[in-house]
């Protein structure tokens, strides 16, 4: 247990004592002033390693030089690319190297998963989320309510916080999962809540939707490379996350998808084939009768955007050489640290401010709601030197994160925050 203290002094020491503290220095930090800004905004755009652009250049390199022969002669031949970025992305979302991918875009992937792993009948069409879900995976749940022709106020189950809270208790969705047990054909939960930052128990969850038939997936957009997760232990059936939030990927990067592996050589399984899914060892033979793959390729559609994954592969390689487990260590640190400067603030301003990230589940996100505050208080933020995240009516969403954030961010947004209060 660190006792922390509110001081420029206290937040330098921990910085010096912080083993990660060098790879801040493999990132581009936003300027104000000719100084870095407090940048917590990782859980929106991840900040831009410094070797993208040696990353990207290479894949334009050999682009200009072989041209189409770039898919068999470049450095990291394109034919091939996504197959690099497998194992090192496996590691961080706990999956075997056969269960995930990379391609499209986070509500793509949740679609086609869904044409598998969401089969309404008459008696089993349910799906269960959390209230207030990000707006993306509302819509994707909505429109395939009623793509398979049901109506969404009788199929969607959103599980709600208790009165006066903004916490969503797992007593209640487990609740949910067993009134509805007849009738649930699928639970998709966001692995962290956009909003509050909530962290759900995924590997409980899973367990709950199997025991009742359903299917259980996640969103990880904001769990991937925030969160230590474990999908295959958990037996979760599939997954989908977007890699540029956490992970540094950049604007509209590559997104990717788990299916665990118990699913793969299911020929039950409808999906949307696309020559990308096709078996790899014959795909150029151009066969009329679509073979798939046996493991998650199966779920691709088309070849490899290779210029968003060059900009996936420089972030994941620093990954690779961090780990997720010390990610981890330094996150609770930073997050503790957040939370301890709001509670002085508290101090100081008569309770303005209130956490309502749970602390026994979170990562690297807390959401404050700024009592008596608009949007002006962020555009202060901004205006001096501070990029959080702005969510109406007065929830503000700060995410220090373990790869680049340090302990002196945490202390001048603090003393920035107490002076616009």
């Amino acid at each position: 247990m660190i006792n922390f203290r509110n001081t420029l002094d206290f937040a330098k020491e921990l910085d010096s004592k912080d083993p990660l503290k060098s790879y801040r220095q493999k990132f581009h930090i936003p300027q104000h002033n000719n100084s870095d800004m407090v940048y917590f905004t990782g859980n929106s755009l991840g900040l831009q390693p410094k070797t993208t652009k040696d990353y990207l250049q290479q894949e334009l390199n050999d682009w200009a030089k072989y041209g189409v022969e770039g898919h068999f002669l470049a450095k990291n031949p394109w034919l091939s690319y996504h197959e690099i970025l497998t194992d090192k992305t496996a590691k961080i979302v706990g999956a075997q190297p056969t269960e995930v991918v990379m391609m499209n875009q986070l509500t793509v992937n949740l679609h086609l998963l869904m044409v598998s792993f969401y089969r309404p009948t008459k008696q089993r069409f349910k799906i269960l989320c959390e209230a207030k879900a990000f707006p993306s995976d509302q819509y994707a749940l909505q429109s395939q309510i009623k793509f398979h022709g049901f109506k969404v106020e009788d199929a969607l189950i959103e599980v709600v916080p208790r009165d006066g809270e903004y916490e969503i208790h797992h007593d209640d969705i487990y609740k949910a999962i067993q009134e509805n047990k007849d009738t649930l054909a699928l639970i998709l939960i966001g692995g962290v809540n956009y909003f509050s930052g909530q962290v759900f128990d995924m590997k409980g969850i899973a367990e709950a939707g199997h025991q009742v038939g359903a299917m259980v997936g996640f969103d990880l957009a904001h769990a991937a490379g925030n969160l230590k997760l474990a999908l295959h232990d958990w037996n979760v059936d599939f997954a989908a996350w977007c890699s540029y939030k956490y992970l540094n990927a950049g604007p509209g990067s590559v997104a990717g998808a788990f299916v665990h592996e118990k699913h793969h050589k299911n020929t039950d399984l409808p999906l949307f084939a696309g020559w990308w899914g096709h078996d790899k060892t014959t795909r150029f033979k151009m066969d009329r009768e679509f073979v798939p793959m046996e493991n998650v390729e199966r779920w691709q559609l088309s070849n490899a955007p290779i210029l968003s994954m060059a900009a996936y592969k420089a972030s994941l390689d620093i990954f690779d050489e961090v780990g997720m487990e010390k990610l981890n260590e330094k996150s609770k640190v930073l997050t503790a640290y957040l939370e301890f400067i709001v509670e002085e603030i508290n101090k100081q301003k008569k309770n303005s401010l209130e956490i309502i990230t749970p602390k026994a589940n979170r990562g690297c996100q807390i959401s404050i709601v700024a009592h008596g505050q608009g949007k002006a208080l962020y555009n202060k933020l901004i205006e001096n030197g501070v990029i959080p995240d702005w969510r109406e009516p007065n929830v503000i969403r700060c995410a220090p994160v373990p790869m680049y954030n340090s302990f002196e961010d945490i202390y001048r947004f603090g003393e920035i925050l107490t002076k616009l209060l």
